[in-house]
């Protein structure tokens, strides 16, 4: 055994400098990387997906997984065993996908998200079909080798992004959502409650401002950027390989200074997890977070419960103001409070605000569900999407810049990723709950010491990276296994008031 575990090492050193590449090419193609450059860039990803492929698919490497497999009985650590797991389930995709087809589709997500963010700028979905059409087609084949007895179909797809899922447990979380939240936000956001000052959404916000307010967050929030970095992109998004090197990105609006805000706010959620993950893990496959779920739990408790709460307002709103005297002249922190937690009918997910969020992750989900079904066409995806819009957030999107092509995640084939947003805020919340049981969070916010809540998190999920399965990690944290109702309740508490 000793001398299998030595040869899984050796290779799993080798993949892990191939993936490093891979990842700083990602990371500059997203943040500073030219336009100009994609085609070139494109072609070294081809190369070195190629070179990857043939050390995830040698034999020596896939027998020896298999083997170590075969034996867990006989690894007594823990974490190895979890590991040894985790190697053989994706280990599957290099035996059953052919490897043609695999770089093939690696070269054409290298070219998807230049093609997509056309597509948006030029508000036309008819740019970005073909493509898109090329990318689901290569998912449903992935579907056809990767499914077994116990997972099939869209089942598959979800199973990557949050180890144990199915349509069935999504459709049975979808099912509550529409029954518990539709007709509730659909009387929550009949109409306007408040009027708001226009200098909220009129006022020009500069830059240079916005950036220093960012900085200032991660001073807050305990984000190290010793070992992180705040950069720019057209999509924020965290990215990271060990807890030591775990970089976010913003927006920045001119005028709507708030999505800077709590875009930075979330992606610092997802980054602090990561920092905080035990560095033992560190260039092991139990680096990172559990699920894509559980990821989503953290930015989403930083942003919306954290962020958005009273407590941390009446203690930042000065540095805002300070920030920003003339904008924000004449409007008090409770006037901001309210501006900040409305919850209204919107056209764009990441403008959401937490009452309708899950909404938006509804229309997605059936959308996925269908294409995968074989109920929708690629080139229908627009007419779809306005329908369900209209259907549930009651919006419809005029423009497919506000609507199908909106999000990045399906030009990156992030086809049964979406559903983790929801099922994450849904986390969250029992997390919360069970978190107040032990700490008083109000006043961790009030005295500026939000390093309490990340120490509770840290204890509870975060030191244990991906050693554990969401349900293992849920169970841990809250001691007892996922409940819905605790993301229904929450929301009911909080709008209904």
């Amino acid at each position: 055994m000793q001398k299998k575990l030595e040869v899984y090492f050796s290779f799993r050193r080798r993949i892990n400098a191939y993936r490093y590449i891979e990842w700083l090419l990602e990371w500059d193609q997203a943040t500073i990387a030219p336009k100009a450059s994609a085609k070139y860039r494109s072609e070294q990803i081809e190369v070195l997906s190629e070179e990857l492929h043939k050390i995830t698919s040698d034999p020596k490497y896939i027998k020896v997984v298999d083997e170590l497999y075969e034996n867990l009985e006989t690894i007594e650590d823990t974490d190895l065993k979890r590991e040894i797991k985790i190697a053989y389930r994706k280990s599957q995709v290099v035996k059953k996908v052919p490897k043609k087809e695999y770089i093939h589709y690696q070269v054409i997500l290298a070219q998807s998200t230049a093609i997509w963010a056309e597509a948006k700028e030029k508000d036309d979905f008819s740019i970005f079909a073909p493509i898109l059409d090329e990318i689901v087609q290569y998912n449903r084949k992935f579907v056809k080798y990767l499914q077994t007895e116990e997972l099939k179909g869209y089942s598959v797809l979800l199973d990557i992004y949050e180890e144990g899922a199915t349509v069935q447990k999504y459709d049975e979380f979808f099912d509550t959502i529409k029954e518990e939240l539709i007709p509730f936000v659909a009387q929550v956001t009949k109409k306007n409650k408040f009027k708001f000052n226009k200098k909220l959404t009129k006022n020009v916000y500069p830059r240079h401002e916005q950036k220093q307010f960012s900085k200032y967050l991660t001073e807050v929030f305990g984000y190290d950027l010793s070992r992180g970095y705040l950069g720019e992109s057209l999509h924020p998004f965290t990215s990271g390989v060990i807890s030591d090197d775990v970089r976010i990105t913003t927006e920045y609006e001119e005028n709507n200074f708030t999505a800077n805000i709590f875009s930075t706010i979330h992606e610092m959620g997802h980054a602090i997890y990561d920092q905080q993950h035990d560095p033992k893990y560190n260039g092991t496959l139990l680096q990172g977070g559990s699920s894509y779920g559980i990821h989503e739990s953290q930015s989403r408790m930083y942003e919306n419960m954290i962020g958005r709460s009273f407590s941390f307002w009446q203690l930042h709103y000065p540095k805002l103001m300070e920030l920003f005297p003339k904008q924000l002249k004449g409007i008090d922190v409770v006037e901001f409070y309210k501006f900040i937690n409305q919850a209204k009918r919107s056209l764009r997910r990441t403008d959401a605000d937490e009452l309708t969020y899950s909404l938006h992750i509804l229309v997605r989900y059936e959308i996925e569900k269908m294409l995968f079904e074989g109920s929708l066409k690629v080139r229908d995806i627009p007419k779809k999407w306005r329908q369900l819009m209209q259907m549930y957030v009651g919006k419809r999107p005029l423009k497919d810049a506000d609507g199908a092509l909106q999000d990045i995640h399906w030009a990156n084939g992030l086809f049964g990723y979406f559903p983790t947003y929801a099922l994450g805020s849904a986390y969250a919340a029992q997390i919360y709950h069970a978190m107040n049981e032990e700490i008083n969070v109000d006043s961790a916010i009030e005295n500026n010491n939000i390093r309490l809540i990340n120490a509770w998190l840290k204890e509870n999920i975060h030191q244990y990276g991906n050693s554990k399965t969401p349900e293992e990690l849920i169970l841990n944290a809250t001691k007892e296994p996922f409940n819905v109702h605790y993301y229904i309740d929450y929301l009911k508490r909080k709008f209904g008031d």
